[in-house]
């Protein structure tokens, strides 16, 4: 389990490193500063559970539990759905797509919720 949410964690730095350049030179011209700023945000939150998924596979690599894997697999799955939903949307100009977006936050807020509670069975 950690090695998974560790290779997780280095694919979504990583694409969200090259998706941010990406963004700041190469759709400066082509997008709206309206659905720039919404790329970004994607960008950004993409980035912070990078962070969430390594310390969670860092963390695994001593506390391995049902509740701490629950909280990876929701950071991946919020990264896909949030982030790739913001992505498609300001890419394709199909609005219908931001409907997806809000269930990636439902998953964010699983991944911090569970990471909370392995948290506090640790004592």
């Amino acid at each position: 389990m950690a090695r998974l949410f560790l290779l997780l964690a280095a694919f979504a730095g990583f694409t969200g490193v090259a998706l941010g350049a990406f963004a700041a030179h190469g759709l400066r011209s082509r997008l709206s500063a309206e659905y720039l700023a919404v790329f970004h945000t994607g960008v950004q939150y993409q980035l912070v559970h990078a962070l969430a998924l390594l310390g969670v596979g860092l963390l695994a690599l001593h506390v391995p539990s049902r509740t701490l894997g629950i909280a990876g697999g929701a950071f991946a799955v919020g990264v896909l759905l949030f982030s790739g939903s913001l992505y498609a949307l300001t890419l394709s100009g199909i609005g219908r797509l931001g409907m997806i977006t809000p269930i990636g936050g439902v998953a964010f807020l699983v991944g911090w919720a569970c990471l909370g509670l392995c948290a506090w069975r640790l004592a």
